[in-house]
């Protein structure tokens, strides 16, 4: 199995784009499930946020793999696959490896550096494995990718300014310390903004969402008022600050709601929603200051030796990931290899009793053991050597060159790590 990555973010579509292709948690499990049940693929994972929609995947042959999940991602998003296909971009086996750790890194985010992305790639792997549609090669490459995120972040600064998308907007439209705040929604997006401005000094902070409930548990547990979706526009006039992040899929904030709102006041808009929740023409008020993810991409974060750095371990833990991988697609064969001896040896010594039957059970015991260590001496240096070579780019050949050799069946390779079943069929 191989992996595979197929997906669209800031860096190969505008905001327009993203908006298309953007999933609520319940069209990206949809997503991940449907990938998981076509013919070439065994494993998937859906990675949406507000700057990106990635489908991660194993599968057994390329084209068809990558066929199936840009036809589902279409079906799902419903948006036609020429139009995708002006804005995917496709990664295989190393390819894609590399680009998960750049992800986790922090080095493709909107803006450079954050952590974020780390929480967002740990629930992509909860739900997937919640939902059975991550195995054991996922899963590694998810693992090694959160190892790798972490390991950026803890021998490099490249998140010691601490910014987010929600930071680096709330700078451009002005800052927030001694500003009166309103957030809409009450997603992880909005706790970040709270957290972020009640932090910072903001004067108060008030929480609307439309599940009211969802936004007293966000302020009880963070701080600031909750009020209901309904009370907004009169939360508008008393603020002079607005963070919009629900997931809604049409406008939230419409421009006559900010223009009745702002009155000619100075009124800073952040919109971190995608699809975006405040109507564009909201930027043409006097007094407004609208700024959406779209105004946020490229964003800097550490410096630019923190960078490089986050690179050379991103380079570093891949070549790590990529090591183990050669290692673990080797072991089949040495297994498959032994065991095929072992069946000789078994074979030649029963041929040996019946030919020679009056061996006494010392004898047998000798001869035996004179065998097995024959084809053991015989067998230790090729064995030993193919797996410190699998470590190398070209080790996974010695394998292929050791099955040719000894004439090993494909089919009983593949067994020795095929998974077992139950006498239902489904793997033990």
């Amino acid at each position: 199995m191989s992996y595979l990555v197929v997906g669209i973010s800031h860096r190969s579509g505008d905001i327009s784009v993203l908006e298309r292709v953007a999933l609520d948690p319940d069209a990206a499990t949809k997503l991940a499930v449907a990938v998981q049940h076509s013919p070439a693929v065994s494993e998937s994972a859906v990675l949406a946020t507000c700057n990106r929609t990635e489908v991660y995947a194993c599968v057994d042959r390329f084209h068809a793999g990558m066929d199936e999940v840009t036809a589902i991602l279409s079906d799902i998003t419903g948006v036609p696959l020429l139009d995708l296909a002006e804005h995917l971009y496709v990664h295989f086996e190393e390819g894609a490896v590399a680009h998960l750790f750049q992800v986790a890194g922090g080095l493709d985010s909107m803006v450079v550096g954050e952590s974020q992305i780390l929480g967002q790639l740990k629930e992509t792997l909860r739900i997937g494995q919640d939902l059975e549609t991550i195995g054991s090669a996922l899963n590694a490459l998810f693992q090694h990718a959160l190892r790798t995120g972490k390991r950026a972040r803890a021998e490099t600064g490249i998140d010691s300014a601490g910014r987010s998308v929600v930071t680096a907007g709330l700078e451009a439209v002005g800052g927030f310390e001694g500003r009166r705040a309103l957030i809409v929604g009450a997603g992880s997006m909005a706790s970040l903004a709270a957290q972020t401005l009640l932090n910072g000094g903001a004067a108060s902070v008030t929480i609307a969402n439309r599940n009211h409930d969802r936004a007293v548990a966000l302020t009880e547990r963070i701080g600031g008022t909750a009020i209901p979706l309904a009370g907004v526009p009169d939360a508008l006039a008393e603020a002079d600050l607005v963070v919009s992040c629900t997931g809604a899929r049409g406008v939230v904030l419409t421009e006559e709601m900010i223009r009745n709102a702002a009155d000619g006041r100075p009124l800073g808009v952040l919109d971190v929603a995608l699809p975006r929740d405040v109507e564009p023409g909201a930027a043409r008020i006097p007094g407004v200051t609208l700024i959406t993810l779209a105004d946020l991409a490229g964003t800097a974060g550490g410096s630019a030796h923190d960078v490089d750095e986050v690179r050379r371990i991103v380079a570093e833990e891949g070549g790590a990931f990529e090591a183990t991988r050669r290692a673990a697609s080797v072991a089949p064969t040495v297994v498959a290899l032994r065991a095929m001896a072992s069946e000789l040896v078994d074979s030649e010594l029963a041929r040996l009793d019946r030919r020679l039957p009056g061996l006494d059970e010392h004898q047998r015991h000798e001869v035996a053991r004179t065998i097995r260590r024959v084809v053991d001496k015989v067998l230790h240096t090729p064995t030993v050597r193919v797996k410190e070579l699998a470590a190398d780019p070209g080790g996974p050949t010695y394998a292929d060159a050791l099955r040719e050799l000894f004439a090993l069946d494909p089919a009983t390779v593949d067994a020795v790590t095929a998974p077992k079943t139950t006498t239902g069929g489904e793997s033990a």
